[in-house]
């Protein structure tokens, strides 16, 4: 029996990293992140500093129950989705799914055994900086879009959406198109 488990992202990336660590190690993936906000909601508390309500995603959901089953009889999870802030939100919701308090993240830049064992040496917590990050970026972009989309239903056509980023280049495109319209040619001599 393995003593271990540990979460990567893709089916992939668990085939290539099971090769490298022993047969202590069991690996699995997450396919992504497995919670987010709700589809048919809000799902951000606005009058309660912005806190989000994440969910279980529906499709995520036999997947968190076969992870929760992997986990049964193991000393140690190591959660190991990549090391940017998406990753680091994928393995804060994972970490609530499991009951194992010995919980820890590890992180490589690249899939190679040396990379990976090396990781293994020095696993560490996860960084809630990061997490706190895309969260912020998860909660804008549905309040902004939340906000937003419903209008452009109404005033223009049904299923047009906008997004914190895309309003904002949309703007600047607008912008720019009216200083073009706009513009009075002028003579220079020098």
């Amino acid at each position: 029996m393995t003593r271990f488990l540990v979460v990567v992202e893709s089916p992939a990336k668990a085939h290539t990293i099971n090769k490298f660590l022993g047969a202590d190690y069991e690996v699995a993936a997450s396919m992504g992140h497995i919670k987010d906000l709700p589809e048919n909601e809000m799902g951000v508390d606005i009058e309660n500093d912005f806190r989000p309500h994440y969910i279980i995603i529906p499709r995520s959901r036999k997947i968190v129950s076969k992870l929760r089953e992997k986990e049964k009889g193991k000393e140690k999870i190591f959660l190991a989705p990549d090391p940017d802030r998406e990753g680091e939100a994928i393995a804060f919701h994972l970490s609530q799914i499991f009951k194992n308090e010995n919980i820890f993240r590890v992180s490589f830049n690249e899939i190679t055994r040396e990379a990976v064992v090396e990781a293994f040496r020095d696993p560490d917590g996860i960084d809630l900086d990061k997490v706190k990050s895309q969260q912020a970026r998860r909660i804008l972009d549905r309040v902004v879009g939340y906000s937003i989309s419903p209008l452009l239903w109404r005033k223009v056509a049904r299923g047009l959406s906008a997004g914190r980023v895309q309003s904002v280049a949309l703007r600047f495109i607008v912008e720019r198109e009216e200083e073009i319209r706009t513009f009075q040619p002028e003579e220079y001599w020098n």
